[in-house]
């Protein structure tokens, strides 16, 4: 049985609120992991190892890496200043899909990418890695 991300969203919400102490009403699919529920790089690894225990799916803080950077080496991905470039933007309008650069007010740091992370895109990798299991 596929395992979508309507089934997962309760666990998400579950793990996202007891890993950070918040209410699990505030964990939305549009808000950002970082940015809106104030999760912290640490908070992440809590959060998949919930996630993991009762959904038995495990994704790792390096598989969430991986789809940002889509494989891109890093001097592809940004610049020697750490300012995402072209080709790094394209490849995160094409994996986030809340992602829109037109409305960045400033240039997107390497630091800043995993700020762009939400609830729905990490759904969306748990449905996808749930659903590649049962192909398995």
């Amino acid at each position: 049985m596929t395992v979508g991300t309507t089934e997962l969203l309760p666990v998400v919400q579950d793990a996202i609120a007891d890993a950070l102490g918040i209410d699990a009403g505030e964990v939305q699919p549009e808000a950002t992991l970082l940015n809106d529920l104030g999760a912290e790089s640490i908070d992440l690894l809590d959060i998949l190892f919930r996630i993991e225990r009762v959904s038995k799916i495990k994704i790792t803080v390096t598989d969430i890496g991986d789809l940002l950077q889509g494989g891109i080496p890093d001097e592809e991905f940004g610049d020697e200043d750490e300012v995402v470039n072209d080709t790094g933007l394209t490849h995160l309008e094409k994996v986030l899909p809340q992602f829109d650069r037109s409305r960045l007010t400033e240039p997107l740091t390497a630091d800043g990418v995993l700020g762009l992370f939400t609830v729905q895109n990490l759904l969306d990798l748990l449905a996808e890695r749930a659903s590649a299991a049962d192909a398995a």
